[in-house]
């Protein structure tokens, strides 16, 4: 493939307890591209327990006008760690990376020639083999299968954390709102013109994932309720079903009565009737619940995320309405 590169690029990083990762992966980056093309990468400490701030601010000081820092207040997540990035970034095109080195900073490169050469608006890093756990394998397989279903996604694509977004996506990802964004279902709602590329995903050099069981959980509710009715309208045809069901089941039950008097009806078919439609109910409101939970937080402007502290940037923009209430020094 021929290499081309755009007039300018940004690389969006994420840090959560990587100190010990994202100097070497800052200066790799920074040797691959600086000389080449008009260069900037993007830190974001989302409230890491170690010394990942500190980290950060050196790198700024190491390499001036190419890295620059946002320390949020506390941790609020990957995705809104990486829209906080995504709101800083000039490039007119867009990488982002985890800190890990489980993706490898020369391959950045080749995401940004197939974004371009392509004409996509974004383009995956496709892994054949994932180093992950193998909680983190099944959670992953979760979330796009139900991708899938609730977002339209090709069967074919995996939604790695790996990609290449042109400058266009990114603003239209940029206006969401929200406090419970899913990066990959912003990039969905506004497009299909996706692009892989085929790269090899390496163990992490250290530490382990911060997906926890709870955190992919809180990510498959938030592709769940934030992008797609579909869980509604499948609680209306269950309900639909379930009352078909009872009523034929009470048509048989009157008919068993008619022809065979002595028929005794049990109290377990009761109680066992009781406890599905009793869980049924339950199930719908608690969806119904978490929808109008998610829209109270969203009216009360509950942030995406809070800017403690910013460093490598010329000027310091109004805050956006997704980082009201942060303070900047």
């Amino acid at each position: 493939m021929t290499d081309r590169r755009p007039s300018s690029l940004s690389v969006v990083i994420p840090v959560y307890n990587g100190a010990a990762t994202i100097g070497p992966l800052v200066d790799r980056l920074v040797d691959q591209f600086a000389e080449s093309t008009e260069f900037e990468i993007v830190l974001v400490n989302d409230g890491s327990a170690d010394d990942s701030a500190a980290t950060c601010r050196q790198l700024v000081d190491r390499h001036p006008g190419l890295v620059k820092f946002l320390n949020l207040s506390r941790n609020f997540g990957e995705h809104q760690a990486i829209l906080a990035g995504l709101n800083r970034t000039s490039g007119d095109v867009v990488a982002i990376m985890e800190d890990d080195f489980q993706s490898s900073p020369e391959e950045v490169a080749s995401l940004v020639d197939t974004l371009i050469s392509g004409d996509h608006d974004v383009v995956y890093g496709q892994f054949a083999v994932r180093q992950y756990s193998r909680s983190r394998k099944l959670g992953s397989w979760f979330n796009n299968r139900m991708a899938n279903i609730l977002l339209g996604k090709p069967h074919d694509l995996y939604l790695s954390s790996f990609k290449c977004l042109s400058r266009f996506l990114v603003n239209e990802v940029c206006r969401y709102q929200g406090p419970f964004p899913y990066v990959d279902g912003l990039i969905l709602r506004v497009t299909r013109n996706i692009g892989v590329v085929a790269c090899q995903h390496h163990p992490r050099r250290q530490g382990s994932s911060g997906y926890t069981l709870t955190k992919l959980v809180s990510l498959w509710l938030n592709m769940f309720t934030n992008f797609s009715i579909l869980p509604l309208r499948l609680a209306v045809f269950a309900g639909f079903g379930f009352a078909a069901i009872g009523g034929l089941l009470s048509i048989a039950v009157i008919i068993e009565k008619l022809l065979i008097p002595e028929t005794q009806v049990g109290w377990a078919s009761t109680v066992i009737v009781i406890m599905i439609f009793a869980g049924l109910q339950l199930m719908v409101l608690g969806m119904i619940g978490e929808y109008l939970g998610r829209v109270f937080l969203s009216s009360n402007q509950t942030p995406q995320f809070a800017v403690r502290e910013a460093h490598g940037f010329e000027a310091s923009p109004p805050p956006s309405d997704a980082e009201d209430g942060a303070a900047e020094r």
